[in-house]
């Protein structure tokens, strides 16, 4: 008898757990909770609004969204993060704001979410993440304090990110007999061979602040300069540095008309209706061009490698997403991060049109989108140092370097003087903010 009862405790325990198995729902606790996301207005992230849409029909959790001009941001995200609860349960940064973000302890560390069964899903594969991508959208504390390292932590998780690549009229080219520039001497000679030809060669940014310094950035790390050296000491006055604003110049001279003041949309604009023959800049050019509503150049568009001068290297940029210190429903947050992140949800992104993070998504739509695996060849490239990820970086970029590289492409004046100029007002401002500090108290010692 106590067998047959053994056994019929069993059974009804197998019975059980396979009942709760098949009604586990990892979303069910969450149901009918409402999350507020703030994001930018660009076409990755309108795309994602369908995205969001069938989160919310699969896992009963309500989004709100919340998205704003990219300018305005930043302002809008720390006024709300700055209070004792916030409105917000996800945002999405640029990437250059991670590190203010974070000292300011605004963020939430992600890792106390990985570390429970029940929000994570086994089949996530953080490590499919393009490594360019999450180190630098979303990893803050390693070398120089946003670069990859073993003291770094993870804050967010990259969506709508990028790297640069090299978009070119297929047709043009061939029209006068061209070759794909795979170095900048072989980009040049392009350049000057197209204008002397009355072909625009290559758009790009040049308005004054963070527009025309992201162009110049585009240049710098092939040629293998830098903003700072391992120190904080400034170096946009080395050779390198000259050389890529003398590029710079070159292109304002042989490129389309209004270049001074080009922001992206004009930039890529001027690409996309055909008054240029090259762009050079994020790969978001891509589906732009497929895009009928602002291309008139769909089926005559090549992609390329970034050309290379002393190394390759190529961008870092675009947004990542992360839940504030003081959001309110921060597990159900997460959940929609990692749904939105996922594979079966980077993939629903390329059919929305939008940008994937994932090298098996890259890999898996290559005959689909041939940018698609240029973009794999590229990212391990991809400069993690592309442009220091510092709090400074607003006042340097716009004030400081966006004030020298207008002057460089607007005037005929000597550069190495203008870029000497801002090479003392950056060694002031991180006296200012005191990273000399040590190596002066060990100066001392």
């Amino acid at each position: 008898m106590t067998r047959n009862l053994l056994k019929g405790f069993a059974a009804s325990a197998a019975a059980a757990l396979l009942a709760t198995t098949a009604l586990a729902n990892p979303y069910e606790k969450y149901d009918g909770t409402t999350i507020v996301v703030s994001w930018p207005s660009l076409a990755h992230f309108n795309a994602a609004e369908t995205l969001v849409e069938e989160f919310t029909e699969e896992t009963g959790i309500e989004v709100e969204i919340d998205a704003l001009q990219y300018l305005k941001l930043r302002d809008r995200q720390i006024l709300e993060m700055s209070k004792p609860e916030g409105d917000y349960d996800v945002v999405s940064w640029v990437v250059m704001w991670k590190g203010e973000y974070v000292s300011k302890g605004l963020l939430t560390p992600l890792s106390q979410f990985y570390t429970s069964g029940s929000l994570v899903d086994p089949l996530y594969d953080i490590d499919d993440i393009a490594d360019a991508y999450l180190q630098n959208g979303g990893v803050v504390g390693g070398k120089k304090g946003y670069m990859p390292g073993a003291s770094g932590a993870l804050y967010g998780i990259p969506f709508g990110a990028e790297t640069s690549i090299l978009a070119y009229r297929k047709d043009v080219f061939e029209e006068q007999g061209i070759a794909v520039p795979e170095t900048y001497d072989e980009l040049t000679a392009a350049m000057t061979k197209l204008h002397e030809a009355g072909i625009p060669a290559l758009t790009s940014r040049g308005k004054t602040g963070h527009q025309v310094t992201a162009a110049w950035l585009f240049h710098l790390a092939p040629m293998g300069g830098k903003i700072f050296d391992d120190e904080w000491n400034p170096v946009v006055n080395s050779p390198e540095a000259v050389k890529a604003a003398e590029f710079m110049r070159h292109v304002a001279k042989t490129g389309p008309v209004g270049i001074q003041t080009f922001g992206f949309g004009e930039a890529s604009a001027a690409f996309l209706q055909g008054d240029a023959a090259m762009h050079l800049d994020t790969l978001k050019i891509a589906a732009m061009s497929r895009n009928p509503k602002l291309s008139k150049i769909d089926g005559n568009v090549g992609y390329a490698l970034h050309p290379t001068d002393k190394r390759c290297g190529s961008e870092t940029g675009g947004f990542a997403l992360g839940i504030p210190d003081n959001a309110p429903n921060k597990e159900a947050a997460f959940l929609f991060i990692q749904y939105m992140t996922s594979k079966a949800g980077d993939q629903r992104m390329v059919e929305l049109g939008g940008d994937p993070i994932r090298i098996s998504t890259l890999k898996n739509n290559a005959d689909q989108y041939p940018d698609y695996a240029v973009t794999a060849e590229q990212l391990p490239c991809a400069d993690p140092d592309w442009r220091p990820l510092i709090p400074e970086w607003n006042e340097i970029n716009i004030d400081v370097l966006g004030q020298a590289l207008t002057q460089v492409i607007t005037t005929d004046d000597p550069i190495q003087p203008i870029m000497d100029e801002a090479n003392e007002k950056l060694r002031a401002i991180m006296e200012r903010e005191g990273y000399y500090t040590w190596a002066e108290y060990r100066a001392q010692q």
